[in-house]
């Protein structure tokens, strides 16, 4: 008898991250396999993240174009994944988190009437248009889901406070973890020169990721503003900033943040990110992904956002939400620093079994 097909579907840098251990618990069952499709929808950063974890595509749908809207991701996903679950015929669609790739394929999936799996299921900023367009995606996306796995019992409760039923809702931990933990375990490997140099100093460092639609513009000046601030207050600081490729973020970065002390990098393969991110004393980010990682690495994490559909971190006392105002992105700044750095927390967001706990959910549902 054959073994039931899941069709895991990828498509940018945190979808890889965490899908690597659910793609690696499916390949350890003995009773499913996996197949796995890249939308490429972020193509430079996913294929990063395919080799860090050693992953394979079974199908490329090779979506990404210079300058692509989220319309044309989410169309073109759908039109190209429609023939692969025609010749597939998978038991379950899996799809992660809240991007385009992820809507586009619960939707060809929902057309194609196959179960749809979501990882990461139930998280809510309850403000359509923050993040914009991801607070959307999750939120359609988990209307037509028939397995919701929500990271943790505060996101399990806002789908059922949104009448979704509770027999397909199961709380499993965040991926993140898995992947974060699996990375911890394992000598990084290809430091350039600049951030090898920008690790051997002295002196307190911080390293900062912004790349939200949202951030585009002013409130990104007035980051940066802040960052310059900083550097001027404490002669001994030293900030990296991976630079995420967009336009409307690397022109920005490289006009408004010239200094000394200041290293900007491209983006940085996972490992790299994660034991340079560990040897900080702060992070300053927009981002969900960090806002995850930040407790199983022990740093502090000043959040670039007012919302955050992540509300369990601010209850470790690692994070606080600074939004992109100046003075208070400093305030909170300038205390992190003052504390010195801390010990690791216990994750709210899982122990690393994650992957392994959605595997068993997609048996039980299987059965």
């Amino acid at each position: 008898m054959a073994r039931p097909n899941v069709l895991v579907v990828v498509g940018t840098r945190p979808e890889v991250v965490k899908m690597a251990p659910v793609v690696a618990a499916l390949r350890l069952s003995a009773r499913l396999r996996a197949t796995v499709v890249g939308t490429a929808q972020h193509r430079g950063l996913m294929d990063q993240m395919l080799e860090t974890f050693g992953l394979k595509l079974d199908y490329d749908l090779d979506l990404m174009r210079r300058d692509q809207t989220p319309a044309q991701v989410l169309s073109g996903t759908v039109e190209r994944l429609a023939p692969v679950l025609r010749k597939e015929k998978p038991a379950l669609v899996l799809v992660q988190g809240d991007t385009t790739t992820a809507l586009g394929a619960a939707l060809c999936s929902f057309y194609q009437r196959v179960p749809v799996g979501h990882v990461e299921a139930g998280l809510r900023s309850f403000d359509l248009t923050r993040p914009f367009p991801e607070e959307g995606n999750r939120v359609l996306i988990d209307r037509v889901a028939d397995l919701m796995f929500a990271p943790t019992r505060e996101s399990r409760a806002n789908l059922l406070a949104e009448g979704l039923p509770a027999r397909k809702i199961s709380v499993t931990g965040n991926t993140v973890v898995d992947a974060v933990q699996w990375l911890l375990k394992r000598a990084p490997a290809g430091f350039p020169a600049p951030l090898r140099r920008f690790l051997a100093c002295d002196g307190p460092k911080v390293i900062m990721t912004m790349h939200r639609r949202e951030s585009f513009g002013a409130p990104m000046r007035e980051v940066f503003a802040a960052v310059k601030r900083l550097l001027s207050e404490y002669p001994r600081l030293r900030l990296v900033y991976p630079v995420h490729p967009n336009p409307n973020v690397r022109g920005p970065a490289e006009k408004h943040l010239r200094h000394p002390r200041i290293l900007l990098t491209p983006p940085m393969r996972y490992p790299a990110f994660i034991h340079t991110a560990k040897a900080c004393d702060l992070i300053l980010s927009d981002s969900g992904g960090v806002q995850e990682e930040a407790p199983s690495l022990g740093v502090p994490v000043v959040i670039l956002r007012e919302v955050t559909e992540r509300p369990e971190v601010l209850r470790t006392g690692l994070a606080v939400l600074a939004g992109t105002d100046q003075a208070r992105i400093l305030r909170h700044a300038r205390r992190f620093l003052a504390q010195g750095r801390r010990r690791a927390v216990r994750s709210p967001f899982g122990d690393g079994r994650a992957g392994q706990r959605i595997v068993k959910q997609i048996l039980d549902s299987l059965d």
